[in-house]
């Protein structure tokens, strides 16, 4: 690939859109993005060009969705508690949440409720985390059965008498089936699939029932399996049955009143995008789906499942490629054109955050270096190009910021944000239901018209003998991709327990293929009790020792309920590597 300039560059990009458009339409072209940063001058506003062109685009469906739609059902929209109601707890639960780790503001406000509060900690996780070696009780469960745990601590709940039955009346409906559901999960039953012996699942009932107020605190990762959606609900349900409103985490955005389709420029046009999933993407990449792809604030060749399709589909000829990024990523080896991007600390912006409900301008630090420019620059600029005319294109963007945050202050207004003060936003009230009821629906008559059980359902899944599930998660240094030229490449590792390591004669540091019907991994063993046996655990989005991305094998087949990603349910066989080690790859 040449060097060229901006002007050459932008020139290119907006010649080949206007061809493809005209060619093929506005469907034609897929705009590739996501969670790389949730400032709403780098993310979300830039989506004005893509919106006002008719590009196709995903539905996000990769990190959180199938959780939000599951709450969705019985709650209306998902939020719940914020950060500093950690502080008047009793009870936390790290449920599939790995706090420690992967949200340490949230962790070190529970360690705090516990030191001055006498707060209980409890984490719910197959595997032996940060999280669990610093909690007061640690349950582990199997991978993907936490709809029969959850279920088998309402049972107990229920007829220990520790259900909020004036709640109960007041502010729900279909308490009745989802009762009668509960009291079919005895803890023999419960034991069995869940592999948590009957006194633990009784101990954290117990805890439920006693320790009040409490927070359950949902992992995203957690929902990342062909289970996720149904465990994620069936646990949020749990607060409801003790008298909570809302007594869960999963994420705060839908509680918050930004108008990000003003941002977006939704609310302007009148086309309707085409939406496709983002998880099976890679396959309509593959197909030639697509003329025109446009990537930014996203690694797509590292994070996305299905990675032999969506790399065959990237190096189609008929296809043109543009990134912009802050870096040379996996992704931009299949662009035909890349353009460098300012960091956070080049440019000013304001995030909102994915759980509290402090805003702040994030000030530039320093000037762009070399040639990056910003996401809000490179719209406009391809937009000029185009000779496109709609007027909200060329809004200036801290005006946009203003009128999307018209009504969404608590405190302050965007004068005091543009000065550098700390601002709060304001939060849908916890007792408020978006559901047909009014009130939170045990029995879900939304997820029953859709076609969904109106109650969790546990979803056995059957693992073949000799294949073990693979889990994975983040680790402290990186977030999803970033950070690799600081903190070095993430590790090519996997843990395994100690005694499936025995069985097929492992050893720490011992080259481990695993392998299934959509590919194989090279990594170094750890043989570990920190996951339990058949459980196999790497850290997210890396490589193995060859280069191959860890999700050319991961599962690409989305949930029924959301269409969300399920990475935590990829089944691999394991072979140790004879007469190598991970020196040898090097």
């Amino acid at each position: 690939m040449a060097k060229t300039s901006w002007t050459h560059a932008l020139n290119r990009v907006a010649e080949n859109l206007r061809e493809v458009i005209s060619s093929h339409g506005g469907e034609s072209v897929l705009l590739l993005d996501y969670l790389g940063s949730t400032g709403l001058l780098t993310w979300y506003y830039p989506r004005r060009l893509w919106n006002a062109i008719g590009a196709t685009r995903t539905d996000y469906g990769i990190c959180a969705k199938s959780g939000h739609d599951a709450l969705s059902l019985h709650y209306g929209l998902d939020y719940g508690i914020v950060p500093e109601d950690l502080l008047s707890q009793k009870l936390i639960v790290y449920w599939g949440f790995n706090g420690a780790v992967s949200s340490p503001h949230t962790w070190n406000l529970s360690l705090k409720a516990r030191r001055e509060n006498g707060a209980l900690i409890v984490a719910v996780d197959p595997r032996r985390t940060k999280t669990a070696e610093n909690a007061d009780i640690w349950l582990n469960p199997r991978p993907g059965t936490d709809v029969a745990l959850a279920y088998g601590i309402a049972k107990y709940i229920i007829e220990e008498n520790y259900i909020d039955s004036a709640f109960i009346q007041r502010w729900t409906t279909g308490f009745d089936q989802f009762k009668k559901e509960a009291l079919n999960w005895d803890l023999g039953r419960v034991e069995e699939v869940t592999g948590v012996k009957g006194a633990a699942i009784e101990k954290l009932g117990q805890a439920y029932g006693t320790f009040k107020p409490s927070a359950t605190m949902i992992g995203v990762g957690f929902q990342k399996s062909l289970q996720g959606a149904e465990s994620v609900r069936s646990v949020a349900l749990l607060t409801t049955l003790l008298g909570l409103h809302r007594g869960f985490f999963y994420s705060s955005d839908y509680g918050r009143l930004v108008n990000m389709s003003y941002l977006t420029g939704e609310q302007f046009t009148s086309l309707s995008p085409k939406v496709v999933n983002q998880v099976t993407v890679g396959e309509l990449v593959k197909r030639g789906a697509f003329k025109f792809i446009y990537i930014y604030n996203m690694n797509p060749a590292l994070t996305l499942p299905g990675q032999k399709a969506l790399r065959e589909g990237l190096q189609r000829d008929d296809v043109f490629v543009v990134v912009h990024d802050t870096h040379w990523t996996e992704t931009a080896d299949f662009a035909d054109v890349v353009l460098p991007a300012a960091t956070y600390l080049e440019k000013d912006d304001l995030a909102i955050a994915w759980s509290h409900n402090h805003v702040m301008i994030s000030r530039r630090v320093i000037e762009p270096q070399g040639e990056s420019r910003d996401e809000v620059w490179v719209m406009q600029e391809v937009a000029r190009r185009m000779s496109l005319q709609e007027e909200w294109l060329y809004e200036s963007p801290w005006k946009a910021i203003e009128e999307a945050l018209d009504g969404a202050l608590m405190t302050g207004t965007c004068e005091d944000l543009l000065e550098g003060k700390s601002l709060l936003l304001r939060y849908r009230p916890r007792t408020e239901y978006q559901t047909p009821s009014g009130r939170v629906e045990l029995y879900s008559t939304v997820a029953e018209a859709q076609g969904f059980s109106p109650i969790p359902v546990q979803i056995l899944m059957e693992v073949c003998k000799g294949e073990f599930i693979l889990l994975n998660s983040a680790t402290t240094k990186y977030s999803h991709t970033q950070f690799q030229e600081v903190y070095g490449a993430i590790p090519t590792i996997v843990h395994v327990n100690s005694n499936d390591a025995e069985q097929h004669e492992i050893k720490d540091g011992n080259v481990l293929r695993l392998y299934n019907e959509q590919g194989e991994l090279h990594l170094n063993a750890i043989v570990t009790d920190s996951v339990p046996k058949g459980v196999l655990w790497c850290p997210s989005l890396g490589v193995d020792l060859r280069g191959e991305p860890q999700n050319a094998i991961t599962s690409n087949v989305p949930q029924s309920l959301g269409d969300g990603s399920t990475y935590n349910s990829t089944h691999v066989r394991i072979e140790r590597k004879q007469n190598h080690s991970s020196s040898d790859w090097r």
